[in-house]
């Protein structure tokens, strides 16, 4: 093979997950480093890896400094290592899964502090991303120099979906180990598969892989073939096993024996070596990726038996349509056992054809190996370096305190817990003591939901705690809903009894946004489960809601829900005729001087403009974002001081239009409604004003306020009830406690992505 020529780079850094973490990224990573070392023998490459565990791993030496996942700190950290160490070039790969923050947003932090030039892999670009999945993705290509992908069909979604110029591109397949064209045969006795066909899979085992497809196809290929065995190849993923256990494993083992094909099927449960993997492949007559997502733009076992010229049978999502076109395989539908029996039959059949596909999937596969890939990878790597010297950025942009976000204070869920007992989340507390008397209620059951899912998207380290509280509030739902009304009842005494046989509709309403936001964001198939069965029963009583906040914390949680189902009609249709009411109250009782919903203001008044934010961007409905806009920016300029602190309408009173208003008693959740609305408004528009009126709302729980005084308790970890004329109402009772938390939370999901859009505003202006 030609010898490489001497690169102008010296010092690689290259991100991502990293053996012995088993994840297919981790293998890519330590692959790729290990090729251009071999390579380039003058450059120094070392990685550092994301830890999803606090324990990290036994890495090899070329890993030089680890990243823990959820920690946002650690990434800045990096970035000052890198910017220390005279790194030529920083080469990321980026996957959504294994970053933290809300849509992997924490390697923003680190990207942004780089003063070398940045080189990115991305090995998923969805179609169809959520709106943080897009801002995500726009700006890391912005903040990259070059992106690399692996697939004409990620080069088509860049430019069409993200708006990335085709000249910042480079198409460099996935590196394959080069391995010789051999018969399968050689293998086999290794393995004790000698005399038989040998149908293979492999990769981490997860529910999506489609491996059940495959069992049930055996029947009829082993009443023709009965010396056929298939090989399932992998260890769960090791994400899905901290969930699941190793339930889908069982189920296809179930399956097998169900099927009676359970002496034709062998699992290999383990997680093995390249060295190994090789010579599973090698032993393969025809391997099979019966995967049920067709949105996936790369794999890395494909590419592996492609390249060492397999016989293939595959579903045809994106990447496989690419690699397995002109005659390199043969695609199956999604889901369907019998078209795959079919093909495998045909494959048997016609030994010439198999053998011909082999050599037309081999020969493509001479183009992957690895010191080819290697190559490529330089040559990005030396157009990135060439670029930046012609055009270099600042190493530092000067940003004024108030172009900055506030610094956030830590999390701490000391009070949450202590109020909460075996049942749920207490009502009230004297002071930071839990106050029996008063009972639980579903409306904080609801928050304390919501609270402990954004929790778990954050990826909090206390997480196996937060799944203990969440599976608590969860139970009170369940509890709480009456089938035989339809409705969540609320109030439950300290023994226990229910005190209404219908609670308000406010209640149901939070209770769905709670459901919604578990079937939306949560990753726990368990909980996910009860809360779909309950949202199913609870959502139709909405329709006859009179009440408009109601309407409003039920469109949220059909929003939450629509993140994951989003073709749900039932739910769509809820959303279209709430959606629709909150509009006609809008188009009958606004005016210029009064651009709102009601002749009062009263409580939580900011989640009417949010739901119609919310549902406009969804909906593609101008109209709705236009009223959700208008009557927020009312609603803010109302709610502030002629000092500029946020001063919520008081609860003493509220405020009946052409009347007085009620300047006290000022409430927690008011705050915690601006701040979301304020949030969601930034995030549509990207207008850096909405992200100062949150801040300016959130900064009201920390003394900026009338009395100037501190609601929040960092000693508790709780939040004063109230804020009165004279003093703050000292107890420290759930609905407020959790409407500091939540806001924090929803701070903190925010900071990456917005902070860095509102950067990169701030440039292009």
């Amino acid at each position: 093979m030609e010898q490489a020529r001497e690169p102008s780079i010296s010092r690689i850094a290259v991100i991502g997950n990293y053996l012995p973490r088993q994840c297919g990224i981790a293998t890519f990573t330590t692959d790729l480093c290990e090729a251009i070392a071999a390579e380039y023998p003058n450059v120094t490459c070392f990685a550092l890896p994301v830890n999803d565990t606090e324990a990290g791993y036994a890495y090899p030496p070329r890993v030089r400094f680890e990243l823990a996942e959820n920690d946002l700190s650690s990434y800045r950290r990096a970035a000052d290592f890198l910017n220390m160490s005279n790194i030529d070039l920083v080469c990321l790969q980026h996957e959504y899964g294994i970053f933290g923050g809300p849509a992997g947003s924490h390697i923003l932090a680190l990207l942004r502090d780089l003063r070398m030039p940045v080189v990115t892999t991305l090995h998923t670009i969805l179609r169809e991303p959520d709106p943080m999945q897009r801002k995500a993705l726009e700006q890391i290509a912005q903040l990259s120099d070059r992106l690399v992908v692996m697939s004409q069909h990620s080069i088509e979604f860049l430019q069409e979906i993200y708006h990335v110029p085709e000249e910042k591109i480079d198409l460099i397949p996935h590196g394959i180990p080069d391995v010789p064209f051999m018969d399968p045969n050689f293998y086999k006795d290794q393995f004790g598969v000698e005399g038989k066909m040998v149908l293979l899979t492999f990769g981490l085992l997860s529910p999506g892989k489609g491996i059940e497809n495959v069992i049930e196809a055996l029947p009829a290929i082993l009443a023709e073939y009965p010396d056929v065995v298939y090989i399932v190849l992998g260890a769960t993923h090791p994400h899905i096993r901290r969930r699941e256990g190793e339930s889908y494993r069982l189920f296809l083992e179930q399956l097998a024996r169900e099927r009676e094909v359970e002496k034709n099927v062998i699992f290999h449960n383990r997680f093995v070596s390249l060295e190994e993997l090789v010579e599973f492949i090698g032993a393969a007559d025809i391997y099979i990726t019966p995967y049920l997502n067709p949105a996936q733009t790369v794999s890395g076992t494909l590419a592996y038996t492609v390249g060492a010229g397999k016989a293939v049978i595959s579903t045809p999502y994106w990447y496989a349509q690419e690699l397995l076109a002109d005659g390199r395989g043969l695609l199956v539908p999604f889901g369907d056992p019998q078209a795959i029996a079919t093909q495998v039959l045909y494959l048997l059949n016609n030994k010439a054809e198999r053998h011909a596909m082999r050599k037309r999937a081999y020969q493509l596969g001479r183009e992957m190996i690895w010191p080819k890939v290697a190559r490529r990878y330089m040559e990005s790597f030396e157009r990135a370096r060439e670029e930046r010297s012609q055009h270099p950025r600042p190493v530092f942009t000067a940003r004024a305190l108030d172009s900055r976000p506030g610094e956030l204070p830590i999390l701490k869920l000391d009070h949450v817990r202590r109020l909460t007992d075996d049942t749920g989340i207490l009502q009230h507390a004297i002071f930071s003591v839990p106050n029996y008397a008063e009972g639980y209620t579903t409306d904080d059951n609801a928050r304390a939901l919501i609270l402990t899912t954004l929790l778990e998207e954050m990826g909090e380290e206390m997480a196996g705690e937060v799944d203990g509280l969440a599976s608590r509030y969860l139970a009170f739902l369940w509890y709480a809903f009456h089938p035989a009304t339809g409705r969540f009842r609320n109030f439950l005494s300290y023994d226990r009894r229910w005190l209404e046989e219908v609670g308000s509709e406010d209640s149901h309403g939070r209770a769905l946004w709670a459901l919604g936001t578990v079937l939306g964001r949560s990753e726990r198939r368990g909980p996910r489960g009860l809360a779909g069965r309950l949202f199913e029963q609870a959502l139709p009583a909405a329709l006859e809601f009179t009440s408009p906040r109601a309407w409003a914390f039920t469109l949220i949680g059909v929003q939450e829900y629509l993140r994951r189902f989003y073709g749900d009609r039932a739910a769509q249709h809820v959303r279209e005729v709430l959606a629709e009411r909150l509009m006609e109250l809008y188009r009958n009782t606004s005016s210029p001087d009064w651009p709102w919903f009601e002749d009062s203001l009263t409580y939580c008044n900011a989640r009417l403009p949010q739901a119609l934010l919310l549902c406009g961007q969804w909906m593609r409905r101008g109209d709705m974002m236009a009223v959700g806009l208008n009557s927020l920016e009312w609603l803010v300029s109302l709610q502030r001081s002629d000092q500029g602190h946020f001063v919520p309408i008081g609860s003493n009173g509220f405020y009946r239009r052409g009347g007085e208003r009620a300047r006290f008693d000022q409430q927690p959740v008011e705050a915690h409604g601006m701040v979301s609305a304020c949030l969601e408004a930034y995030r549509m528009t990207g207008e850096p004003r909405w992200r100062k009126e949150a801040q300016r709302a959130f900064d009201w729980f920390l003394g900026r306020n009338d009395l100037r005084a501190p609601l929040y308790d960092p000693t508790t970890g709780g939040c004063r009830d109230a804020l009165h004329a004279d003093r703050l109402n000292q107890n420290q009772g759930a609905e407020s406690t959790l409407a500091f938390l939540l806001s924090l939370v929803e701070m903190r999901l925010s900071e990456n992505i917005l902070n860095l859009a509102e950067q990169a505003i701030s440039s292009n202006a």
